[in-house]
């Protein structure tokens, strides 16, 4: 059920003049995805290297060498990896692009008849089809776009590769901090291991909560299932590296 005050903050957006200003904007990239892949990333893998290290036995220094070769290394890693996929989805836009303006300079009747059954097949018929052919195809570029989009089933809106790269590094040096932090504490404080271990596994935990959690704010899903299914994904990741580094632990002592 929708309730009053949504039904009326539904009904201004969709007014005449709303929805005309929210056509005529530029579509802005979002960078969650990155963001959200970075930021789990992050915090799985460092956790994961603390947990297997704990489970080894090394020392809290190691911890700290690892974890942080592991935020810096990885993060590097992770961010160059998404800078590539993202540029490469660029280029094959712009690949895709000059294929169809060559299609539509050399073949347009070609063209023009793909346009008419893209929007034949979405139940238009008559003279209503021939006029929405007509519209498109006098417009070169809604033209293409109209092909990018409906028959190679292409984004149009482009996001920065620098920009996917750094938020990508960002979140996973952020977030994957936070593994670490009660052993960087435990090196300044001198602190016992059992109570530093048991707070990084704390963070940790509701890391992999809050970025799930937030996450549920731009797409169809409950903050508790989200934050859950997170934390759940992250736990058995961490539990598979603590037994690796527990069996290991164990080949080496024999």
């Amino acid at each position: 059920m929708v309730s009053e005050s949504d039904h009326r903050k539904l009904h201004a957006e969709h007014t005449p003049e709303a929805v005309a200003e929210r056509l005529s904007a530029d579509h802005v990239p979002s960078y969650l995805r990155d963001f959200v892949y970075g930021g789990i990333d992050g915090c799985v893998t460092t956790f994961a290297i603390v947990a297997a290290a704990i489970g080894a036995g090394f020392s809290s220094g190691a911890i700290l060498i690892l974890g942080f070769a592991n935020l810096l290394a990885d993060g590097f890693s992770m961010a160059v990896s998404n800078y590539l996929a993202t540029k490469a989805e660029g280029q094959l836009l712009h690949r895709a692009r000059m294929e169809e303006e060559t299609h539509v300079d050399v073949i347009p009747e070609g063209e023009r008849e793909e346009i008419r059954l893209i929007f034949e097949q979405k139940g238009f018929e008559g003279e209503l089809l021939d006029r929405v052919v007509d519209v498109i195809t006098a417009d070169r570029t809604l033209w293409i776009d109209t092909m990018l989009r409906e028959e190679r089933g292409l984004s149009l809106v482009q996001v920065s590769p620098w920009k996917a790269g750094w938020v990508t590094f960002a979140a996973f040096s952020a977030i994957g901090l936070i593994p670490i932090l009660p052993f960087v504490a435990q090196y300044v404080m001198s602190l016992p291991d059992s109570p530093v271990q048991a707070t990084s596994l704390m963070l940790t935990a509701v890391s992999f909560f809050a970025v799930g959690a937030m996450k549920s704010r731009y797409v169809a899903e409950s903050w508790q299932r989200a934050g859950t299914e997170t934390l759940l994904m992250g736990s058995i990741a961490a539990a598979l590296a603590y037994i690796v580094g527990l069996l290991l632990r164990s080949f080496i002592a024999v």
